[in-house]
């Protein structure tokens, strides 16, 4: 083997170790951006799915006159999405989602996040106006207070 051969074949080696090393740090930089830019999908899609059920709640209690109770208070809510005849006809088009997921009354009151844990909600009737506290367990995010009025509807976002 002269001496060229030995250069080249170094030189080719070489080259391959570069490659490879320069993949290795573009992977090394992507994928951890990469998951947190998942990771703010899924909380973006999780809000608006708490949104969502906010403005579900806001409709039940303008064709009901009240917010569901506490006790089986989704459970009502989905049966009058099912039921009701507006929100059959236009319960799509009043909650949109952004694709590819779309209006589902059965699945409204889950986080779409895995392991799909259903949102916690509770009434204060104590107070007027009635209060209600809609809570995504895992996140901690919020819609409204049981306490002040002031926040009725409003979003907290931890």
């Amino acid at each position: 083997m002269n001496i060229e051969q030995r250069n080249s074949i170094i030189t080719i080696v070489l080259g391959i170790v570069i490659l490879v090393l320069a993949w290795w740090l573009y992977r090394s930089l992507v994928d951890p951006y990469q998951a947190v830019i998942e990771e703010q999908a899924m909380v973006e899609r999780e809000r608006h799915q708490l949104e969502v059920v906010r403005d579900a709640l806001i409709q039940y209690r303008n064709a009901k006159g009240d917010f569901p109770a506490t006790e089986g208070g989704l459970d009502s809510l989905v049966s009058y999405l099912k039921t009701d005849t507006l929100m059959i006809k236009r319960g799509a088009e009043m909650f949109p989602f952004p694709a590819p997921a779309t209006y589902n009354p059965d699945s409204l009151i889950y986080s779409p996040r895995p392991p799909h844990v259903r949102f916690e909600y509770t009434l204060n009737d104590t107070l007027r106006p009635k209060l209600y506290l809609l809570e995504n367990p895992e996140s901690g995010d919020r819609i409204g207070d049981l306490e002040r009025t002031t926040l009725l509807n409003a979003p907290n976002w931890n």
